[in-house]
């Protein structure tokens, strides 16, 4: 169906919003490794434990009620490619439709957020004595780095039919066919779907 397709547009952002966040794990990992004269065992310790707190302090922060929604940072906005249909519906005052599929985005993340905990955890335990060394001694943007390359492809494959349940959960497949629907009644505009299908 391509509006449950186009809907996991907003599952892509979620990700990217995630593993954004992870600047608080780069600070932890940045107190590890101004620690000095460390053993390489204490330093693996004390990087695994700092990822932790963090992904632990990252997931709760998205994870609650406007945890996206209010966040300058995580915010998940509607595509581009919404922009016609968005002054399509201003026009005719309807745009609180696309407010609302906005909304109902953000609120599907902050609800799904919290099975990612998981995924971050089990990043986390496996990390080599590589993985330990690259993050020490590499930029301080080193653990999301790492997430990104670890965590991208179980996120997509275990998060999707999350996402997909969260999303219908919170109404923004339904808000998206309103919007749609109204945008279709007015004449001459262009086929969206079709946009969106490619877009996804």
């Amino acid at each position: 169906m391509p509006n449950k397709n186009f809907l996991i547009t907003g599952f892509l952002l979620f990700t990217i919003s995630i593993l954004g966040g992870c600047a608080e794990l780069d600070k932890l990992v940045r107190k590890v490794n101004n620690s000095g004269g460390l053993s390489d065992g204490q330093i693996a310790t004390g990087l695994k434990e700092a990822l932790r707190v963090g992904s632990t302090t990252v997931v709760g922060n998205l994870g609650r009620k406007n945890g996206f929604n209010k966040d300058k940072v995580a915010h998940i906005f509607l595509p581009e490619k919404l922009g016609k249909v968005q002054s399509v519906l201003k026009k005719i005052g309807y745009s609180h439709y696309l407010d609302d599929l906005e909304l109902r985005l953000n609120r599907a993340a902050e609800k799904a957020t919290p099975r990612a905990k998981t995924i971050f955890f089990d990043a986390i335990k496996q990390l080599t004595w590589q993985d330990v060394k690259n993050i020490y001694h590499g930029p301080n943007d080193a653990a999301t780095r790492y997430f990104q390359k670890k965590m991208t492809p179980p996120l997509k494959k275990d998060m999707s039919p999350v996402i997909n349940n969260v999303l219908a959960e919170t109404g923004a497949i339904q808000s998206y066919e309103r919007a749609i629907k109204k945008y279709q009644s007015v004449p001459f505009v262009p086929d969206v779907r079709a946009d969106m299908t490619d877009y996804t």
